[in-house]
């Protein structure tokens, strides 16, 4: 991967509104992640990979992450938004029972479901303690950043 790879591949994720890509090839990791509303934040993690010698180029680009985005509250509780695009998924496997559902009193920090993002699984935990009043995504069902998870009435 050069330069020039890594430059249409930040043209292509532009152009698209794509907020956040993985990639891994040839023991190359690139991850770029990046705020979909407004200017890009000023400051942030960087979070290109690169083997030594490509690192070293001059011409890299670094990523900025934007961070996931913060609970939200609504009418009837707070909305647990997605921190990642992935698909969404209620319980660890098929077999086993749902994370939460609707009417179960959560803590802060409890896992709430997983999103799986480039065969990675993330757990998505309460950001406030309270009842689940609704699952908003179905199991399985892709999500992006800032979707709707969860709406929690706060204790």
């Amino acid at each position: 991967m050069d330069i020039s790879d890594l430059k249409e591949i930040l043209r292509i994720l532009e152009a698209q509104d794509i907020t956040e890509f993985e990639l891994e090839q040839d023991g190359v990791k690139l991850r770029v992640c990046r705020n979909s509303v407004g200017p890009a934040p000023a400051a942030g993690a960087a979070l290109v990979h690169l083997p030594p010698a490509v690192a070293a180029s001059p011409s890299t680009v670094p990523a900025v992450e934007a961070g996931p985005p913060p609970a939200e509250l609504v009418a009837n509780g707070t909305l647990v938004k997605s921190p990642i695009v992935g698909t969404f998924y209620r319980a660890a496997d098929p077999n086993s029972a749902p994370f939460v559902s609707v009417g179960d009193r959560v803590k802060v920090g409890q896992v709430l479901c997983i999103i799986e993002a480039m065969k990675l699984m993330n757990e998505i935990e309460a950001e406030v303690a309270g009842e689940i009043a609704k699952v908003h995504p179905e199991n399985g069902q892709p999500v992006q950043y800032g979707d709707p998870l969860f709406t929690v009435r706060p204790d």
